[in-house]
């Protein structure tokens, strides 16, 4: 997609994100809600687009310098150097297109647009599709006029309450047609379809548990089970080769493009907790088991994933507590009791906001149009 400018005439949203599917999917269902009102769309974002945004329904896509602030003092002052140098672009950005609204989806790559719009007196929303609000949202929630949420409660918000709109998660239309696909029927004896997934940089924890889970499956149950699975390109051909080994049939890509349907045919996922993935599990209604990433400081898929447990729509374990053995007992438990998996189901689609492009489309709507609450901010015209 070229970077220009595009027409003249019609409302104008200048779309920020984070380059990674968590990020851009939720603003992709967002541009496509918002075109079907009339509006051109333009995006924000950095190299990591070339990825996931093909098809991404933008009159222009800029890049935008940034980095992730965190490491060493030298680190730290090298990111703040090129998010400097994103804001420039991004002021000379703004003042060129001069959108009616900026909606920022997260990430740092977020930062410098929406100040720069900020400062331009340009209407500013940011969306947070974690139950954690995000390090750049929450450095930006005190600047911008709304602050969209996918969850009620979301932590870290706290500060911006007045400004805070519970949207939900924009799902893209592939999910929704995904939506309308009842969940499978099984009887004990059939087959178990079974769909396992990283997001969207795959991850090397599930390639190597998954296999050695198999493996200690009873031979009769193992013979059962057909596995589609994402791996990453360098586990590609040891897991592909462990599964051989296991006489067990599987379906292996580094990328699916076509996740929301995979997701429809399958009985049970097994997954990482991101905010994308579970508002996909939430909307479609399919079962997982989910294992949040580790490590992360927000622990916002921990928090993610717990929402979904205590609503009894999947199960969270901890990938410190998650050995092939324990996942092993879980998949022989569920094979052996498909009403087990499919009230799961039930329970997760009843956490669902299918309508969360909409939602936040309203937001945008009413951002851009003055139309705000009761309180001291007020959105420039």
């Amino acid at each position: 997609m070229p970077d220009v400018a595009g027409m003249d005439s019609g409302r104008l949203a200048l779309l920020a994100a984070g380059g990674t599917g968590g990020h851009l999917f939720p603003a992709e269902a967002l541009a496509i809600a918002l075109s079907a009102r009339g509006w051109r769309i333009q995006l924000a974002t950095d190299h990591r687009v070339d990825s996931y945004g093909d098809d991404f329904p933008a009159e222009a896509v800029h890049m935008i310098r940034s980095a992730t602030v965190t490491g060493s003092l030298t680190q730290i002052a090298g990111a703040a150097f090129r998010l400097g140098a994103g804001l420039v672009q991004s002021w000379r950005l703004v003042r060129r297109l001069r959108p009616n609204v900026a909606v920022g989806f997260g990430g740092y790559p977020t930062l410098p647009p929406i100040l720069a719009a900020v400062r331009a007196g340009i209407p500013t929303i940011v969306h947070d599709q974690n139950a954690v609000l995000g390090r750049a949202n929450r450095f930006l929630a005190a600047r911008v006029d709304f602050v969209a949420t996918s969850v009620a409660g979301v932590k870290g918000a706290e500060a911006a309450s007045d400004r805070v709109v519970e949207t939900g998660n924009p799902v893209r239309p592939a999910v929704g047609e995904a939506a309308k696909v009842a969940y499978p029927d099984r009887a004990p004896g059939d087959t178990f379809r079974l769909l396992v997934f990283g997001g969207s940089q795959g991850a090397r924890f599930l390639s190597e548990l998954l296999p050695a889970a198999i493996a200690e499956l009873p031979d009769a149950l193992r013979r059962r089970v057909t596995i589609v699975q994402q791996s990453r390109g360098e586990d590609l051909d040891l897991v592909k080769d462990a599964y051989q080994a296991l006489g067990v049939g599987a379906e292996l890509h580094q990328f699916f493009d076509d996740l929301p349907r995979r997701m429809a045919e399958c009985h049970l996922v097994i997954s990482r907790s991101g905010a994308s993935t579970c508002a996909e599990l939430t909307v479609i209604g399919r079962p997982a088991i989910m294992v949040p990433l580790p490590g992360a400081l927000d622990q916002d898929q921990a928090e993610n994933a717990s929402r979904i447990d205590e609503a009894g729509g999947g199960w969270m374990v901890a990938q410190s507590e998650m050995t092939p053995q324990r996942l092993a007992a879980m998949l022989t438990e569920f094979v052996a009791a498909p009403a087990k998996l499919s009230g799961a189901a039930g329970r997760a689609r009843a956490l669902a906001r299918a309508d969360g492009a909409e939602r936040l489309a309203d937001l945008v709507e009413r951002a851009a149009s003055g139309r705000h609450r009761d309180g001291p901010r007020q959105v420039a015209a």
